[in-house]
């Protein structure tokens, strides 16, 4: 799906004039980011309802997706972001903040900070960590299932919910129909009895009301986008293909690629990822990294070298070893 009212920047850095001719072929700057009420015609569905998710509607039934698609408003604005008043050259310029280990000690707290936008996910945990991190959060992408697991998996470092600064944009990866229940625990003051708890009560997991206008999905075609031009592993050429997805901070990145002007990249997977914590956060021993069967970390530490190579983000890749305790 396309959409006929992307925005058209001004800036001079606009990272969609690359000259990187391979990203030029694989860009299309008109995708449809965002899911929302008036999507799901029956034709639609028919379409959609070839692909596995999360970039399809395979095995789900119409109705179940529908009744929460239809209670997502359609965005005011495509552009999730405006571009902010103090920005003369009119550049949006947008840091993509990651939970990696290289982060720990790195000190990168203002210059992350001073960017107009920050994007955050998962468990997004800042308290205590400012100096490395930074404290500010204006988008925060997420699954249902992460931001539960990131509170009950990071409740002993103060994590306790999504951040919550205001005027945060919220964005859902609908990856499981537990992700539409959780729109409908969102948007609905009663569900039947059948809903999983953390379902019929997600509010709690933000800590207050949310403004429904500044809530996101991003749309099944946008996700499939990614993976298919972008993050293509040979993993789909296995006979687990059907799990394969690319991360949560993939999906983040390139939706500020598809949002901002100017991107740098601070806390993701590089070459050099054994060097350091698996998680800024960690304390004491150091843990090794889990390569899980469902991604492609390699294929990931490729694609966030060569966008830096060729100037498209600006990676934060740190020179000098962590001291290993």
């Amino acid at each position: 799906m396309r959409n006929n009212e992307e925005r058209h920047p001004v800036c001079s850095k606009f990272l969609q004039k690359s000259e990187d001719e391979e990203f030029q072929a694989a860009i299309v700057p008109d995708i449809q980011l965002w899911l929302h009420r008036g999507h799901l015609s029956i034709r639609e569905w028919n379409r959609l309802s070839h692909f596995n998710n999360p970039f399809g509607f395979m095995e789900y039934k119409y109705n179940d997706v529908k009744s929460a698609v239809d209670l997502i408003p359609k965005p005011k604005s495509t552009q999730l972001l405006p571009v902010p008043e103090r920005a003369h050259d009119g550049c949006i310029r947008c840091a993509v903040v990651g939970t990696g280990g290289i982060l720990s000690g790195s000190r990168k707290g203002k210059e992350i900070d001073s960017h107009h936008y920050v994007f955050r996910m998962n468990g997004a945990i800042t308290k205590g960590f400012e100096e490395d991190v930074g404290n500010k959060t204006s988008v925060y992408v997420h699954t249902s299932y992460a931001l539960v697991q990131s509170v009950y998996n990071l409740n002993p470092y103060g994590f306790r919910g999504a951040p919550n600064d205001e005027g945060i944009k919220y964005v859902l990866i609908p990856e499981g129909l537990r992700d539409f229940e959780w729109v409908q625990g969102l948007c609905k003051t009663s569900l039947p009895f059948i809903f999983a708890v953390f379902l019929s009560r997600p509010l709690r997991f933000y800590g207050r009301q949310i403004d429904k206008e500044k809530f996101y999905v991003l749309h099944p075609d946008f996700l499939r986008y990614i993976r298919n031009r972008f993050l293509r592993s040979n993993n789909l050429n296995e006979e687990y293909w059907h799990i394969y997805r690319p991360t949560n901070g993939a999906f983040t990145l390139f939706l500020a690629l598809h949002t901002c002007d100017i991107v740098n990249v601070y806390g993701f997977i590089t070459a050099d990822y054994h060097k350091y914590f698996n998680y800024y956060f960690d304390q004491g021993v150091k843990t090794s990294v889990v390569f899980f069967i469902n991604h492609d970390y390699n294929l990931e530490i490729q694609t966030w070298k060569k966008l830096h190579d060729s100037g498209i983000i600006h990676l934060y890749q740190r020179k000098e070893d962590l001291k290993e305790t």
